[in-house]
């Protein structure tokens, strides 16, 4: 059975990282986008992480395109805007696709554990929501305009577990 660490994602500078590094912690995986009407959640997400992280929650961002191209800009912009509007301190990955036939496997598998509404695998808009627990397993999926705020009663229960 898979887990979370079996996957490898590339940082929005180009280096690899392998999920692995994060075994032990929750995390939060979010497909991002810059020019969303949910793109405010930035701040919200940056807020788990001022306040969980240092516990041990792990926030991660994937810039994704494949909404209404709501993030067309390069790595390099998308680093900039999260970091000078938002303030973004939390990791974020290089553009990814999270649907269709070039969907990250990590995306693919994400969406496999926790289907969204009426069992369907495909994420429907940006700033879907992943939390993941401390043994790499999916807790739960929520929807885009599920504030990040909303969940911390979830995170609060993973970091205990």
């Amino acid at each position: 059975m898979a887990t979370i660490y079996d996957f490898e994602a590339q940082q929005i500078g180009g280096q690899t990282v392998a999920l692995s590094q994060f075994r032990g912690k929750p995390l939060l995986i979010v497909n991002t986008a810059s020019a969303c009407g949910f793109t405010p959640q930035f701040g919200g997400l940056e807020e788990l992480h001022k306040t969980y992280g240092p516990r041990g929650l792990v926030v991660l961002g994937f810039p994704c395109n494949q909404f209404g191209s709501q993030d067309p800009g390069s790595n390099d912009e998308i680093a900039s805007f999260c970091q000078v509007n938002y303030g973004v301190s939390f990791p974020m990955m290089a553009k990814t696709n999270v649907n269709g036939p070039e969907a990250h496997p990590l995306y693919r598998w994400l969406t496999a554990e926790a289907p969204g509404l009426l069992g369907s695998k495909a994420i429907k808009w940006n700033f879907t929501k992943f939390l993941v627990g401390k043994d790499g397993q999916v807790i739960r999926r929520y929807a885009p305009q599920e504030a990040p705020a909303k969940l911390a009663k979830d995170i609060e229960a993973a970091l205990a577990a």
